[in-house]
């Protein structure tokens, strides 16, 4: 991403901290998209593959530790090199957690067979997922082009992820409030719906820190939320008290 140096190992070394990123973004989505797969087509076979592949993006994060020390060692760079370099740290941290959305979701997989429910509800499910995978698609995209424009675009989208999250879980509280004997599937259904959203906050992560290396500072004003399940059982009176 930076300019090019008198030293060309140095830009080789820079480019595949920034490959190296590219690769963990597709794996971890790979992952992510699969999961829900495995959800929606109730294919246990499918989550295992899954959860067996969560050790891919393990071993890419300590690469990129162990590559980006070295290259500080060795170069000890300065302003926006050094920026990159542990911007990829950061962001390598961020992509293993997305990976690890994925592989919790897989992981209740096995939970859910039994008890099948509305086709609504996995519809939901794939709909928000894909909301956060595009939201990872963008900030994947505008680390590779440098465009500040689009990160902060990326950044100022999150409170879409949180108001969908919310409606889910409204959606499935109440599902579970009418049909009791639903509770337990539809409580693996809010955590996987809370994985996706921890998604949508990694990405946002991943936004902040390319601000970071593209401007030196990180953004001012505090990111959108509008994450409201918070509310939910509580008694309105007191919601608008609280407000005013």
């Amino acid at each position: 991403m930076s300019a090019q140096h008198i030293v060309r190992s140095f830009d080789k070394e820079l480019d595949y901290l920034a490959k190296k990123i590219a690769e963990m973004g597709k794996h971890a989505r790979h992952m992510v998209e699969r999961s829900i797969s495995a959800i929606v087509q109730d294919d246990s076979f499918l989550a295992d593959r899954v959860i067996a592949e969560d050790i891919v993006l393990d071993e890419a994060e300590r690469d990129i530790d162990e590559k980006a020390i070295l290259i500080i060692a060795l170069r000890q760079p300065m302003a926006v090199d050094l920026r990159e370099i542990v911007g990829t740290i950061r962001m390598s941290a961020d992509l293993e957690r997305i990976g690890d959305m994925g592989k919790n979701i897989a992981k209740r997989v096995a939970a859910m067979t039994e008890i099948r429910q509305s086709a609504s509800f996995y519809k939901n499910l794939e709909a928000f997922a894909s909301l956060a995978l595009r939201q990872l698609d963008e900030v994947l995209d505008a680390y590779a082009k440098q465009s500040l424009e689009r990160i902060d675009a990326v950044r100022e989208h999150d409170d879409e992820i949180d108001a969908m999250y919310t409606s889910l879980f409204r959606e499935l509280l109440s599902y579970m409030v009418e049909y009791p004997s639903n509770i337990t599937v539809c409580t693996h259904l809010l955590f996987c719906a809370k994985n996706i959203e921890r998604i949508g906050d990694h990405a946002t992560n991943i936004a902040e820190t390319v601000h970071y290396i593209l401007t030196g500072y990180y953004p001012l004003s505090e990111r959108p939320k509008d994450d409201q399940t918070y509310e939910v059982g509580l008694d309105k009176k007191r919601i608008f008290q609280k407000n005013v």
